[in-house]
């Protein structure tokens, strides 16, 4: 196998509402889907594109983000390896409310509704794989709005970075190191922040000796001290 080359079966087995498939429906799937390598900056598709299918992220970082009438960006979601996207709007048979664009180079699968169609009406469990993974996107939104209602800035900033954390092992001292996966320009977007208000709490956050800043490195000195703070 070429280095260029993936195994698209493969990596569609990885993902739990194809991981029961069976090798025919997954050969099947994969004669539907087609690669797309993004670089940095380049958009996959604009906002009012229409949908013919759904994405994968194989490797590296795509955002989705809509333009306000006054100019400014909000990013929606930063998605990352393994992570899919595109499925609702498959469904709705409407134009993307969003657009996406590579946060880095990129290799994305693109996999066609109607073999997707096909399956669903197949196979029920196929079905009800589906529905759950859109359902736990949904709760990922709702947690996001109550987030961004209920808590301060500080407060969402603190859960973003204890979120980066949880994968992280503690050093030996209970530090744990992160690293931001994009600009900060981006998460302050993300977290429905100013660049300035995000530069801000880290700088306040580094004050009370909570975090420490080295670029995209934070260095978190004691999580459970981070998570108390207010």
């Amino acid at each position: 196998m070429s280095p260029d080359k993936i195994d698209i079966p493969g990596l569609l087995s990885r993902m739990p509402m194809f991981s029961a498939l069976s090798p025919d429906d997954l050969a099947h799937i994969a004669a539907a889907t087609r690669e797309r390598r993004l670089d940095k900056g380049e958009r996959l598709f604009q906002r009012g594109d229409a949908p013919k299918g759904f994405f994968l992220v194989v490797w590296g970082q795509v955002k989705l983000a809509f333009t306000s009438s006054q100019g400014n960006e909000k990013v929606v979601e930063i998605l990352g390896p393994l992570q899919s996207f595109g499925e609702a709007v498959m469904f709705l048979d409407q134009p993307y409310p969003v657009l996406a664009e590579a946060l880095a180079d990129a290799l994305i699968l693109h996999i066609g509704s109607a073999a997707v169609f096909g399956l669903i009406d197949a196979d029920p469990k196929f079905a009800r794989k589906l529905l759950a993974g859109l359902s736990i996107r949904l709760h990922s939104m709702v947690r996001d709005v109550e987030s961004y209602a209920l808590r301060s800035s500080t407060q969402r900033v603190i859960g973003y970075l204890l979120q980066l954390a949880e994968s992280t092992p503690c050093a030996a001292q209970g530090e744990r190191s992160v690293e931001l996966p994009t600009s900060k320009q981006v998460i302050a977007s993300r977290l429905s922040l100013t660049p300035e208000t995000l530069s801000r709490i880290f700088h306040e956050l580094s004050g009370a000796g909570l975090i420490s800043v080295h670029g995209k490195q934070i260095v978190i000195h004691d999580a459970e001290r981070l998570a108390a703070h207010d």
